[in-house]
Formats: structure tokens, sequence, C-alpha cells
């Protein structure tokens, strides 16, 4: 018998997603201070893009077989999705208190693997626990609060970034080399309480949907077989998840491709960026560019759920193609730009892109794939993301050193294309009729 979901209100559905804001405030740490700190340490520009590979490796590895996991676990007591994201969770304050600390350049690194290891164990459960909950009539809401949650996270993470710079960065030159600056270590602590805190509010505040009779027999027959069958089942299960992928999911796979690699390459030269453009030192580079993503992530934040309606009304692929190009558009605009306050404007327009990218292609994947493997299928969703991610680590430091002529400039207008061709693909997403 088909599990019936409840339709939630509106804090019912708020409640579910604070948990996402202490995972994007470590996630907007990674965005704006992690570059900085593998700068400060003594990384060159070009060495930037591999030493980021962990996030796709980890994103690759962990998220599919923790959906997969997941689909096949209920306890009474913590539920299905809930001890993943809350295991994560801890994983990941234990490295944002210690990421400031780092003495070198090698620990840093490696801690940033730790790090997405906990942040891969808590984001896809997490995406499964709300398609789990919800209606197919809510899930378009649900997301898109998710995205808001996205933008408050990482607005929470870079405004703490720029203002402790200017509250205890003292006068700019003082940069000790190979060291991090202390005005750093705050925001870092305030993410490793945040990580946590939030986790458990959606924990302790909303409850998970049992799983009806059938899903309940296969979940004790699956904790029946030998060990070494429960061990080989997440592989079996992504390996046959993958054959069975709707197209949608295949053309999708192709717009995350540019889209993904393209927020790569802005991620990680926007503070080099404003360095050349502007004339600013690393640390105001770094504060400058978390001015940036606070601005993007403001935006996504007041136009997350104003989307809802334009996607009913328009469709989701119209609505996030647009989203795509106007994006691409204002990166290209970005290095023409040397006011320390005009180039905010053209955030506005990331912003918009960004409460689409966080909620639109969620929403959906999440009503075209059965109930029963939907952990299985958000974790093969987010390898589109890190697949992507990972070619730019790999690919995209000789690009620049050897093409782009080692100009911050140059990746920035690279990476605004790429979202235009992103958003040409978009227009191919047809969905089939959406179910009651």
């Amino acid at each position: 018998m088909k599990t019936v979901k409840p339709k939630l209100s509106f804090w019912q559905i708020f409640n579910m997603n604070v948990g996402f804001l202490g995972i994007q405030f470590s996630f907007g740490l990674q965005q704006s201070a992690i570059n900085p700190i593998f700068l400060f340490l003594g990384a060159p520009e070009d060495m930037l893009p591999i030493l980021n590979i962990a996030g796709p490796v980890t994103g690759l590895v962990i998220q599919p077989i923790i959906g997969a996991i997941s689909d096949k676990t209920w306890s009474p007591r913590w539920g299905r999705r809930k001890p993943f994201f809350l295991i994560g969770a801890i994983i990941g304050s234990m490295c944002l208190f210690a990421f400031p600390l780092s003495p070198a350049l090698w620990f840093a690194v490696g801690l940033l693997w730790i790090l997405d290891v906990g942040n891969n164990m808590a984001m896809e459960p997490y995406r499964a626990f709300v398609g789990d909950k919800l209606p197919n009539k809510q899930l378009s809401l649900g997301y898109q609060m998710q995205s808001l949650f996205v933008g408050a996270g990482i607005v929470l993470a870079n405004a703490s970034i720029f203002l402790f710079q200017d509250w205890f960065g003292g006068a700019a030159g003082e940069e000790v080399a190979g060291s991090i600056p202390k005005w750093l270590y705050y925001s870092f602590f305030i993410g490793s309480v945040l990580s946590v805190a939030t986790i458990l509010w959606s924990v302790l505040k909303t409850p998970e949907i049992p799983p009806s009779d059938e899903e309940l027999a296969e979940i004790n027959a699956h904790k029946k077989l030998p060990f070494v069958a429960r061990f080989k089942m997440p592989f079996v299960e992504i390996s046959n998840a993958v054959k069975e992928m709707p197209k949608f999911m295949w053309k999708l796979s192709a717009v995350y491709l540019f889209q993904w690699y393209a927020l790569f390459v802005y991620w990680q030269f926007i503070t080099p960026l404003f360095v050349k453009t502007m004339g600013y030192d690393l640390s105001e580079a770094a504060a400058q560019s978390a001015k940036m993503s606070t601005t993007y992530n403001l935006v996504t934040i007041v136009v997350a759920l104003a989307l809802v309606p334009l996607t009913l009304k328009y469709g989701g692929k119209k609505v996030y193609a647009a989203s795509l190009l106007a994006t691409g558009l204002a990166l290209i605009s970005i290095p023409y730009i040397s006011d320390p306050i005009y180039v905010l404007f053209p955030m506005v327009f990331f912003g918009i892109g960004w409460a689409a990218m966080m909620g639109i292609p969620y929403t959906m994947v999440s009503k075209i794939v059965p109930q029963d493997r939907r952990g299985v299928y958000m974790g093969i969703l987010n390898m589109m993301i890190v697949i992507p991610m990972g070619i730019e680590t790999l690919t995209f430091g000789s690009i620049f050193k050897s093409f782009l002529g080692g100009n911050a400039v140059n990746a920035m207008l690279f990476a605004g294309i790429f979202f235009i061709i992103a958003s040409l693909l978009a227009m191919r997403l047809n969905m089939p009729s959406d179910k009651a």
C-alpha cells in the first residue's frame, strides 16, 4: 500500500529545512574562505583547482552510497535519513573548528577532505528527507524553502568573513606569510556551532514518515542478508538505478556539466580576480569576494519562494534556463567593473540563478523518481554535480595556465560562457506530466 503523505503547514516545512542553514554556512566558508586560506598558506593560484578535488571525489563516493544505504534503513527511534545527516553535521563541526588552526597547507587540504565527507553525508539524506515528507504538490515549496536556507547560511558565513576582517583585520599589509589571519578564525568557530545546532533543530522538530508494510518487509529482508551481500548492496543499487535512470536526468546531466564546472571556476578565481582588477591585497580581495557571495545569497533568500508561483505558471524549464542565462551574463560583466560597490549589482542576477539552481532541479527529479529509490537517485543527482567539479579540478589548472594566460579575468569570462551554454541545454528539459 502506498504511503499517504499529509499536507504540511508552512512552518512545518520551515522547521524541517532549518538544518540546511548550518550545512550551507559550512558550504559558504568553502566558497569564500577555503581558497584564500590555501593562498595564505602558500598555494600558487594554478594549484587551486586540484587542491579542491576533495569535494568532487567525496561527493561522488559518499552521497550515492549514503543515499542507497538510507533507502534500506529504518529505526523507530531515529528514523531513516536523520541519523546520517546528524552524524555528518558532527563530523563537519569538528573540522570547521580545526580548520583555521591549520599549521600548513597539507593540513588544511587534509581537513577539507574530512569536512567534505561530513557535508556530503549530511547533504544527500537531507535532500531525500524533504522528498520523503512532502506530497508532489508541495515539493516545489519544500525545495525552494531549502534554497532559501542555502542563501541564508551562505549569507551569514560570508557576512561574518568581511565583518570580522573589517573589525579585527588591522591595517592592510599586516598579513604574515605562511599563516592564517586571526580574523578568519571566528567565522569557522561560529560555523562549527551552527552545523550541529541547526541540524538538531530539524531532527527534533520533524518526525519521519514510517515506511509502508512493503517497504518495511524489504528493509527487514535486507537486514537478514549476509554481511558481504549487504556491503555490496549499495553498489548494486547505484548500478541498477543508473541503468534505469529516466531520460530527463540524462538531459539534466548535460546542463550540470557546464553549470557546475562554471560555478567551481567562479568560486576559485573570484578572489584572484579582485587582486588583479582592483589592486587589492589578498585579505581585501577575500573580503570583497565575501561581499559578492553575501549579495547574491541575500537575493536568493528574497526570491527563493517567489520562484514557486513562477515555476507553476511558466514551468520549471523556462525559469531555470532564464536564470542560468542571467547568471552567465552577470559573470561576463564582473571583470569590467572596477568599483567595489557597482560590482555587486551583477550578483542580483547571480542570486536569482543560484535560487533556481538550488531548488528547481531537485523538485523536477523528486517528482519523477520512485519513492523507494529517492535516496539513491538524489545521490546520483549529486554525482552529476561532483563529476563536472572533478573534471574542473583536473583540467582547469592547465587551461588557466596554458590557454587563458594565467589571467583571472579570462577565467571569469570562461565561466560566464559555460553558463550560457548550460541555459541553452536547459531548454531541452521537458518534464513528463506531473502526478497528483
